[in-house]
């Protein structure tokens, strides 16, 4: 018994420390989902959705992780109450029957300590495509003020709207949308 035991020991002292999974809740105050496109090709229109909810869990140690992200789309923001309500209508978003779009990754790819693409799975307006992001910046750090470990990234994708059933008036409205999305996410 006294072998065991002294063998589990030196094989505990050999083994590797892994960390474990941390989960990272979205800070919706500073997360936002924004889209671009060429309107008529006369100048490339912005607009983002104000409620943006979420998860991200990261292994850091196994270079793994996931992100599912839930984008309130009756929150768009296009600047104009009046194109929001067209933007939420049937032709577009169809927010009464489709209030929300998610991401939920498949596959996180990391460049050193660092995430660079995220693979997954977008549903908008009811359809599934897989998406992959880039990512174009990440931070890991202390929160300054709440004093707790954050993360933030951009991250983007080129979709096709018409795809997701969204194609009214292109292709002289863009079907080209160029999603982005500015994440914070705090620990705990």
């Amino acid at each position: 018994m006294k072998k065991i035991a002294t063998l589990v020991a030196a094989l505990t002292l050999a083994a590797p420390a892994f960390a474990a999974p941390e989960t990272y809740t979205v800070d919706s105050t500073h997360t936002f989902a924004r889209f671009s496109y060429s309107h008529f090709g006369m100048s490339t229109q912005l607009s983002k959705f104000n409620k943006t909810t979420g998860t991200v869990v990261l292994d850091k140690a196994a270079k793994t992780g996931s992100v599912d992200v839930v984008i309130d789309t009756k929150s768009v923001d296009t600047g104009y109450d009046t194109f929001n309500e067209h933007i939420q209508g049937e032709d577009f978003l169809d927010t009464a029957k489709y209030p929300t779009a998610t991401f939920k990754s498949t596959k996180v790819v990391f460049k050193g300590d660092k995430p660079v693409s995220i693979t997954g799975d977008l549903t908008l307006k009811g359809v599934t495509k897989p998406v992959t992001l880039k990512v174009n910046n990440y931070v890991a750090m202390p929160h300054p003020m709440l004093k707790k470990d954050a993360i933030g990234a951009d991250a983007s994708v080129v979709v096709k709207r018409s795809e997701f059933n969204a194609g009214k008036y292109a292709p002289h409205v863009g079907d080209d949308v160029t999603i982005t999305i500015a994440i914070e996410a705090i620990k705990g």
